[in-house]
């Protein structure tokens, strides 16, 4: 079994992004359990970042590339000479023909273009156009954080596979683990849905361990929290709200109120308190 006195992140020359998300986790999980679903959690981020890095760094690349190659390939043509024919025209026929080219063509008629479609399918292609150009912004913000790279969640998988295998993530031990750190201050209820949180569940032998000793555990606490019995009934209702606060179920409550109830009240005089 894998503990963590012998949890050590691995070093080697193979994969580097997988090797950091390895040593990432380790270092995690040498300090306290973890379950799988929290572990993943905070590994994405690092797997995020590691995939958009070699993602710039490739386009980078390609673009360093491409323009590398059209350096290459640009060659300068010296522009064509202009060459002259020789004119076999009469003058006369040349007189004519430059009066002709400075002669101003007749303005041609307008065209009813609102008349040849109609007013209103005009209105329409301008609204259209004016439309299309103002739905060309690029993507906002929050558009681009919501694009998950690719492959950065199958890593962050990969690298979890490979810490269970060796049993240095184990959702078994970590149930175990948060429900001995949590029985002292919290009820069942509470317990099972911080499990359920991290997609864990107990063994049917500590959930029945955690049933047993829930009357124990919320009469400690009770005494601890007030230090004495309720003196009235806004009291009494004060603790119950408490224990129920902290997900005990309504069988323990009663059964520490009953028994607290019982108890005599000690009234302190003012120069004890």
């Amino acid at each position: 079994m894998a503990t963590r006195s012998n949890i050590q992140p691995s070093a080697g020359r193979g994969n580097r992004t997988a090797l950091s998300l390895k040593g990432r986790g380790l270092a995690l999980l040498a300090q306290r359990d973890h379950s799988r679903v929290e572990l993943k959690r905070k590994l994405m981020p690092h797997a995020r970042a590691m995939v958009l890095a070699e993602m710039a760094a490739e386009a980078e690349s390609e673009q360093r590339a491409q323009t590398q190659s059209g350096r290459s390939e640009t060659t300068l043509e010296p522009p064509p000479e202009p060459t002259t024919e020789p004119t076999t025209e009469p003058a006369s026929a040349r007189n004519r023909d430059r009066e002709h080219d400075h002669a101003v063509p007749p303005s041609p008629a307008p065209r009813d273009y609102a008349g040849a479609l109609g007013a209103a399918t005009l209105d329409n292609v301008k609204a259209s156009s004016a439309v299309d150009r103002d739905n060309v912004d690029p993507p906002s913000a929050a558009a681009r954080d919501n694009v998950e790279p690719p492959s950065a969640a199958a890593r962050v998988d990969e690298v979890l596979d490979w810490l269970q295998a060796r049993d240095y993530l184990s959702d078994a031990r970590f149930a175990e683990s948060r429900t001995h750190a949590r029985s002292a201050k919290f009820g069942n209820m509470r317990i099972r849905h911080e499990l359920s949180q991290h997609g864990v569940t107990l063994t049917p032998e500590s959930a029945q361990r955690l049933k047993d000793s829930e009357f124990e555990r919320a009469k400690e606490l009770q005494s601890r929290k007030f230090g004495r019995p309720p003196a009235n009934a806004h009291e009494h209702a004060k603790q119950s709200r408490f224990l129920a606060g902290r997900g005990f179920s309504s069988d323990a409550i009663r059964q520490v109120m009953r028994l607290v109830g019982r108890a005599p009240v000690i009234e302190l005089d003012e120069g004890e308190a």
